[in-house]
C-alpha cells in the first residue's frame, strides 16, 4: 500500500512539473518576442536621434482602402431531389406474376405498375358470387311474402341479413384484389425497379418501385448545428451545379429545427422549378448561404496579415513631419474572413495605404518608395 502511494506521490510531481515548465516555456517565448521589438524599436530611434539613417528605403506597393459590402458565405455541399421522389411497396403479401412498366417510362397517377398473385381471391370471389345469387333471390322470395303479410319476420330478416353479409364479404374481397395491384402513387417517372416476376414480396419490407417526379425539385444540405441560430427561411443563397456550369441565386424554403443526433447536422431545402428537366436527382450542388453581411466594411486581403503573439497587424504607408512616406506598424481587429479577405473591425479606415507587397521585412518608421 505504502508502494502504490509512494508511485502516485512521484507521478503527480512529475506531471506538475512538466505542466510547470510548459508554461514557463510560453512565457520565455512571449517576453522574447516583446523584447526583440523593443530592441529594434530603440535602435531606430536611437540612430535617428544621432542623424544616422540606418535603414533602408523599402520598395512597396499600397493599396488606398475603401469602404464596401462585405458578405461573408458558409460553402456546403448538397444534392438534388424530386420534389416527389416516392418509393412504393405492395399493399399485401404475395408472388409477383407480371410487371408491367420498365425503368425510365413515364407513368400516371392510379396506373398499375405490378400484378400480385390473386388467383385464390379470385377463387373466393366466385364463389361467393354464386352464393350471392341464390341468397339474392331467396331474399326476393322473402320480401314479396313479408310485404303480403305472409310468413315470419324471422324468415325475411334471416334472409336479407344473409344477402348483405354476402355483399359486404364480396366488396372487401373486391379491395383485396386491388390491393394485388401495385399502382403508382403519382405522376412521374419509373426510376428503379428492384423486383422481378415470381419473386414474394412483403408490405413495408419490400420496395417494389422508385417513382419520381422532376418537374419540381429542392436542392438538399446538411449543415452544421453551430449554425442553427443564424440559418433561417428565407435566407439568400447561392448555388452552383458543376456538371452543368450553372450558378443560380435563390432563398432558403425550409430549415430543420432537428438536429440529427449522430452528426450534428440539420437539414435545409431549397425550392427549383425544373421546367427543361437539366436537374436531375443526386446531382451535387455547392450550396453558399449568406449568413454575415456588412453595408460598409474595410477588408484587406489574408496574406498581408501578420501575427505576433495575440494579436494581428498590418503595415500602412503614413507620411512623416517631412512629408515623406514611411512604414507604420498597426494592431488590427478582425472579423470575419471570405474567399481571401478578411473584415477590419479596428485599426483601420478609410483612406489608409495598405502596404499590400514587401510588408514581409518591413520596420516601424522605415523609409519607402511606392
Amino acid at each position: 500500500m505504502k508502494k502504490i502511494a509512494l508511485i502516485a506521490i512521484i507521478s503527480l510531481l512529475i506531471y506538475s512539473c512538466t505542466t510547470d515548465n510548459k508554461s514557463k516555456l510560453e512565457k520565455l517565448k512571449k517576453q522574447h518576442d516583446e523584447i526583440t521589438q523593443q530592441i529594434k524599436d530603440l535602435e531606430l530611434i536611437i540612430a535617428k536621434e544621432n542623424g544616422k539613417d540606418t535603414s533602408k528605403v523599402a520598395i512597396v506597393a499600397v493599396a488606398d482602402l475603401k469602404a464596401e459590402e462585405f458578405k461573408h458565405y458558409l460553402e456546403v455541399q448538397g444534392k438534388i431531389d424530386g420534389e416527389q421522389n416516392v418509393t412504393v411497396s405492395p399493399k399485401m403479401m404475395g408472388v409477383v406474376t407480371s410487371i408491367d412498366v420498365n425503368e425510365g417510362e413515364s407513368v400516371k397517377k392510379g396506373q398499375v405498375l405490378a400484378q400480385i398473385d390473386d388467383a385464390v381471391i379470385k377463387q373466393s370471389l366466385a364463389t361467393l358470387d354464386s352464393s350471392l345469387v341464390f341468397a339474392t333471390n331467396l331474399y326476393n322470395k322473402q320480401k314479396r311474402l313479408w310485404d303480403q303479410k305472409i310468413g315470419s319476420e324471422v324468415q325475411y330478416l334471416t334472409a336479407k341479413n344473409t344477402k348483405e353479409g354476402l355483399e359486404n364479404q364480396i366488396k372487401s374481397i373486391k379491395e383485396q384484389m386491388a390491393m394485388a395491384k401495385i399502382v403508382a402513387p403519382i405522376d412521374g417517372t419509373i426510376e428503379e425497379i428492384p423486383i422481378k416476376v415470381g419473386q414474394t414480396v412483403t408490405p413495408g419490407v419490400t420496395t417494389a418501385f422508385r417513382v419520381v417526379n422532376l418537374a419540381k425539385v429542392k436542392v438538399m444540405a446538411e449543415i452544421a448545428e453551430a449554425y442553427s441560430a443564424k440559418l433561417k427561411t428565407g435566407n439568400d443563397v447561392e448555388i452552383s451545379f458543376p456538371d452543368l456550369d450553372k450558378d443560380i441565386t435563390s432563398k432558403i424554403s425550409f430549415a430543420s429545427k432537428y438536429i440529427n443526433t449522430i452528426n450534428r447536422t440539420f437539414t435545409i431545402e431549397v425550392r427549383l422549378n425544373n421546367d427543361d428537366e437539366e436537374y436531375r436527382a443526386n446531382m451535387i450542388a455547392v450550396v453558399k448561404i449568406n449568413d454575415y453581411s456588412a453595408d460598409s466594411a474595410i477588408t484587406i486581403p489574408v496574406n498581408v496579415i501578420q501575427k505576433m503573439n495575440d494579436s494581428s497587424y498590418v503595415y500602412i504607408a503614413e507620411k512623416d513631419k517631412t512629408n515623406k512616406y514611411i512604414a507604420k506598424k498597426v494592431k488590427v481587429k478582425l472579423g470575419q474572413t471570405y474567399n481571401g479577405y478578411s473584415e477590419v473591425l479596428e485599426g483601420l479606415k478609410e483612406g489608409d495605404k495598405l502596404i499590400s507587397s514587401g510588408y514581409q521585412n518591413l520596420e516601424d518608421g522605415q523609409a519607402l518608395k511606392f
